[in-house]
């Protein structure tokens, strides 16, 4: 009787030895979020909202508002990366860019910016859709970003812009927007416009949102932000989407990875 129950477990070890492993399921395709507010330096309650938003928000500050440098400081504390959202034409003001200007004021106005705006990782466009389509400008502005070791975002307001392909022919760390938020500001509006986003991160794997500090567009946020990892989205900051995209430029923005 024993002998004949050592032999029955000895056997259902050897089918369970030589059965098939068990199958374990695909890995689910990943799609990556990353989240910058423009325009920020303006209005200390009203930019502080944007602090309190429960994931990795990339904030960039105007060099030309009241409350630059202190809200560059909170945020930095807070944890959140801080660019400098740098005017360019058609943006006017002492810090902005214009195609007219020689290189040494660009330069000047560019230091004087950076001096504005404390604890910068790297730069995004104010506007710009005239000053992005100069090439010679772009160039020296990313071979200058790649001195200060710090990174480009293109917010690609306009489709003439070369800011990112220059930034790609240096090697400079840099990405491009994809979906503006908030263009209409409606919380309808900006709601259909997150949902665009999340399902442009489905389709390529990732996807970058830019937004302003406006009442409409904090409350989408504050309400739809939290329920992205349900949905099986990553919500990551500007830095790590750089590392996926690798430098390269999405379809929307130019073909087999180089931007056009």
């Amino acid at each position: 009787m024993r002998f004949s129950l050592v032999l029955s477990l000895l056997c259902c070890l050897t089918g369970a030895a030589h059965a098939a492993p068990a199958s374990h399921p695909a890995t689910a395709h990943k799609a990556y979020l990353s989240l910058i507010i423009d325009d920020l330096g303006q209005n200390l309650p009203r930019d502080r909202r944007v602090l309190g938003l429960p994931g990795p928000v990339t904030t960039a500050i105007m060099p030309d508002t009241p409350h630059a440098a202190e809200f560059a400081r909170e945020a930095y504390k807070a944890g959140k990366i801080v660019i400098l959202h740098m005017p360019m034409d058609p943006a006017t003001g002492p810090f902005a860019w214009h195609p007219d200007l020689p290189l040494d004021e660009l330069e000047k106005r560019l230091n004087a910016a950076f001096k504005a705006v404390p604890y910068t990782s790297g730069i995004n466009n104010h506007m710009g859709s005239r000053m992005t389509s100069q090439p010679q400008a772009m160039a020296w502005l990313m071979g200058d970003l790649q001195r200060r070791h710090k990174f480009f975002v293109d917010s690609r307001t306009s489709a003439q812009t070369v800011a990112a392909a220059e930034a790609q022919k240096i090697g400079l760390a840099s990405v491009s927007r994809d979906v503006f938020l908030d263009d209409v500001r409606t919380e309808q509006a900006i709601t259909t416009q997150l949902e665009t986003a999340i399902k442009l991160a489905r389709k390529q794997g990732s996807a970058v949102m830019i937004g302003h500090p406006y009442p409409q567009t904090l409350a989408v946020l504050e309400r739809e932000l939290p329920k992205l990892k349900a949905q099986g989205i990553d919500w990551i900051d500007i830095r790590q989407m750089i590392g996926v995209r690798s430098n390269k430029a999405m379809a929307g923005h130019g073909k087999d990875g180089v931007y056009r």
